[in-house]
């Protein structure tokens, strides 16, 4: 099978929820995804996992911004609150390629934290490829995923 996040579209077609596809040069970094396709890196929508007191949380924020742990930490009350190593999160996401996770964390058992910063018009993320991305309407992703917004970038 291949890894392209199939449960985000059975997902996104179950709820008649418009999405488009496209198919760029591989690229890892959110910043090198968002420059290949042409994309503002505000508009890029980047998971963030972190684990929070045993357990894991996805954040997602603009590819233009940088996670503060210390508003996490914060916001959650947690005692502890750290970025998630890949091998810990990596399992939860297994139709996706490390690294490529879409930010739909409530398909995969996570809670989702939006920030306040995403744009309101629409949103590009990674399809579960590093050769693929989404777009989709962002208010629609809220509408879907019912994230905690918050402040969350340095």
């Amino acid at each position: 099978m291949a890894l392209d996040a199939h449960r985000v579209r059975k997902f996104l077609i179950a709820h008649g929820v418009g999405y488009e596809v496209e198919h760029h040069p591989l690229a890892y970094t959110s910043q090198e995804v968002a420059a290949v396709e042409h994309v503002p890196g505000r508009k890029f929508a980047k998971p963030v996992i972190v684990y929070a007191d045993g357990r894991l949380i996805m954040t997602v924020l603009p590819a233009n911004r940088l996670l503060d742990l210390d508003k996490v930490k914060a916001l959650l009350g947690s005692d502890e609150v750290r970025l998630a190593r890949e091998e810990e999160f990596a399992p939860v996401f297994d139709d996706c390629e490390r690294g490529a996770e879409p930010p739909f964390g409530n398909l995969y058992g996570l809670p989702v934290i939006v920030d306040d910063e995403l744009p309101d018009d629409e949103m590009v993320f990674n399809a579960g490829s590093h050769t693929e991305t989404m777009k989709m309407s962002t208010l629609e992703y809220l509408s879907l995923v019912h994230p905690e917004k918050a402040d969350l970038a340095l």
